[in-house]
């Protein structure tokens, strides 16, 4: 826009501000307002910027108004900006103390080279903060969808794509491996994530984000468009691999064949637009074992141990498998695990033998120990399933009687010998709690064994107070992911395999026993006692035929 934009006739200043809003798409209001400021502007350094000027703009007729702010009062202090009554009613014969201040015009002003320059900075830079909020508004709500551009220009790795009203940039760490643009070229991306900054609204784009697949399978498959086919999640490796899990809510439709479509063509889509990336499409089940085993594929699975308090999962395959089911550089099973949300790990049939002979042999020496008994009768005890002491005090008598080999004597002579050994055990553990500094209203919390006291005391943990103001990820444990593979850490009772209810439970009763909260104050809690519960989580273990699969 020309500088003499201004100073031009009625007419010409309308048609001017309605051609910048449709080039610029933005209200024909703010293209006025803008212009109205920059007049004023103009006006007060003609006429002073000790006045306070104000500037009317008619929208039908062009017809600018320049107007003098006065404020009515008794005695002038200022006479730039004040007028006593007797003046103000010369002016607008309805002026009052206690009403607006007057306004007298000011004759128009012809604008010079700076002024008419100065005008236009503010204009545009008017029109440009617009132009921002409109390409903000517009983008924010479009964070999720595929957009297609022109590349402008590269620099420093990243990729600067032209919308046609806005800019994207698609930063390195956000293309493929080994992709590369020039200025021209047609690219396909995914909205991630709208900022606004200083310098404007900033978009910025991904064609590694895991949703970017999700949205393309979308576009080629009716079925997860219409909402038949539900996309359950999608872990990539991007450039190289990537695995989506699909569900169907029609039992009739088969998720995966849809995906695939006929001869391949629609995954083929997909494929050509990540750059030749391989996918694997799987079928959804609730049964985590059984989802994990085709995840895992094309390596053979012949067993899966679940150990659902840590979500983790042992996968036993055959010794020629085990680097198939890992994968070139672990790729196959971290993307099997990232995809199911669970830990896996890999063993083959000798170390799955060799880990359970010494668990077997542990707990065979631990009862042979403890119960003062021969190889033979410490063996039975662990066939039967048996892993603690303790189990072997509180369980029923029957249930040892019921072990080939065991009598009524033999069964209540070991039951006794557990029991005493427990309770040599917490004497021991008593004078430990002690050394440590515990204090015994730590006690109160019957539910926590001295071997949990004596953990917690481990860790400066030696009060109902300090155990009170614990949290829950203190006692349990937490995942957090480093570089997108999931770490567990540990809490202080994390080798107790108590769960995160059951933690947060003992933590909301110490708080009550202190005074921290109320009774009422807790809706949720639960009043069962601790021998209703499970606390302990046994793990399941599924034999799974891997020639069935």
């Amino acid at each position: 826009m020309s500088p003499t934009g201004i100073s031009a006739n009625r007419l010409e200043l309308l048609q001017i501000a309605d051609a910048v809003a449709k080039e610029k798409a933005i209200d024909k209001e703010i293209v006025l307002s803008a212009m109205a400021e920059a007049i004023e502007k103009a006006a007060a350094s003609k006429y002073g910027a000790e006045n306070k000027i104000r500037v009317d703009i008619n929208n039908d007729t062009g017809n600018i108004r320049l107007l003098r702010l006065l404020d009515v009062v008794e005695e002038v202090e200022d006479n730039f900006r004040q007028i006593n009554l007797k003046d103000a009613k010369k002016i607008d014969p309805n002026a009052s103390l206690e009403g607006p201040a007057v306004e007298e015009e000011l004759p128009p002003i012809d604008f010079g080279r700076v002024a008419a320059q100065s005008a236009k900075q503010v204009i545009v830079q008017k029109v440009r903060d617009a132009e921002r909020e409109r390409h903000y508004e517009e983008f924010k709500d479009r964070v999720g969808e595929i957009i297609s551009g022109v590349v402008k220009r590269v620099e420093y790795s990243s990729v600067v794509v032209d919308l046609g009203r806005a800019e994207a940039v698609i930063r390195r760490d956000q293309l493929l491996p080994r992709e590369a643009y020039r200025a021209g070229d047609r690219v396909r991306a995914y909205i991630y994530e709208v900022r606004r900054e200083m310098r404007g609204p900033q978009i910025f784009l991904s064609r590694t984000h895991s949703d970017f697949m999700a949205n393309l399978f979308a576009q080629e498959v009716p079925e997860i468009y219409d909402g038949i086919i539900e996309i359950i999640g999608v872990a990539r490796d991007p450039g190289s691999r990537a695995k989506i899990a699909v569900f169907s809510k029609e039992t009739s439709i088969d998720p995966v064949g849809a995906c695939v479509g006929m001869r391949g063509s629609r995954v083929q889509a997909v494929v050509n637009e990540l750059q030749g990336e391989k996918i694997d499409i799987l079928s959804w089940t609730d049964n985590i074992a059984d989802f994990v085993v085709k995840a895992l594929q094309p390596a053979e699975v012949m067993k899966v141990v679940l150990y659902d308090e840590d979500e983790r999962l042992e996968v036993v395959v055959p010794e020629d498998q085990l680097s198939l089911a890992i994968g070139r550089r672990g790729q196959n099973v971290r993307l099997a695990s990232e995809l199911s949300g669970w830990e896996i790990d890999i063993l083959t049939e000798d170390q799955e033998s060799e880990r359970r002979q010494k668990e077997f042999q542990e707990r065979t020496n631990l009862f042979i120990e403890s119960l003062d008994v021969d190889e033979l009768l410490a063996q039975l005890l662990v066939t039967e399933g048996f892993s603690e002491v303790e189990e072997i005090a509180m369980v029923e008598i029957d249930e040892i009687i019921s072990i080939s080999g065991f009598d009524e004597e033999t069964a209540q002579e070991i039951q006794a010998r557990a029991n005493d050994f427990l309770e040599k055990e917490n004497i021991i553990l008593e004078e430990k709690r002690k050394e440590l500094g515990v204090q015994d209203d730590i006690l109160e919390i019957e539910e926590l064994s001295l071997k949990m006291i004596i953990k917690l005391g481990e860790n400066d943990v030696k009060s109902l107070e300090d155990f009170a103001y614990c949290s829950t990820d203190d006692l349990v444990g937490w995942e957090e992911y480093n570089d997108g593979v999931k770490h567990r850490e540990l809490g202080i009772l994390s080798s107790f395999e108590l769960d995160e209810d059951y933690a947060n439970e003992l933590i909301m009763k110490a708080r009550k026993i202190i005074g921290i909260i109320e009774e009422d104050d807790e809706e949720n809690f639960d009043e069962e006692t601790p021998d209703d519960r499970d606390k302990v989580s046994d793990s399941n273990e599924l034999e799974i035929n891997s020639e069935d699969n």
